[in-house]
């Protein structure tokens, strides 16, 4: 089998209010290239974009990949790799019987980590972390940017 591309993915979300206005930032580094994505969304939470960032990271892969995901969002970290699999069990309900909070989305994440080997890292958010300190800040811009928009 053929070695698959390494690639480093490096995403956070931001709200003002939560909820409120978001912003969600992808940077992704493969081969010395860099791609950057970026969005917002009018009314949404933190954990919506924290979850987007990585849903359209995911999404822009053109093929199979070998990826390090890096996360400041535990939500995100522990869903994937521990939550999901007792919520698709039962039916994408929580342990209190309670309909999981942004299934659509973790729907789709699962979907776009089929075809890619993933490791997700979570790295303290707003600690110096270089790619961490700029998807915060790139996701607060396109929430700027929107705004500004009207």
């Amino acid at each position: 089998m053929a070695e698959l591309p390494q690639v480093t993915i490096t995403t956070d979300g931001a709200c003002k209010g939560n909820p409120g206005p978001g912003g969600w930032a992808a940077i992704l580094h493969w081969n010395g290239q860099e791609k950057l994505l970026t969005g917002a969304e009018r009314e949404t939470t933190n954990n919506r974009m924290e979850m987007t960032a990585a849903l359209r990271a995911l999404e822009a892969m053109k093929k199979p990949a070998e990826i390090t995901l890096q996360t400041d969002s535990r939500y995100l970290l522990d869903g994937m790799t521990k939550w999901i699999h007792g919520w698709k069990k039962n039916g994408w309900r929580n342990p209190s019987r309670q309909p999981v909070k942004n299934a659509d989305l973790w729907m789709d994440l699962e979907r776009a980590v089929k075809p890619h080997r993933i490791r997700w890292e979570w790295v303290r958010g707003h600690s110096g972390h270089p790619l961490n300190e700029r998807a915060d800040q790139l996701a607060n811009e396109a929430i700027a940017s929107m705004l500004q928009q009207g």
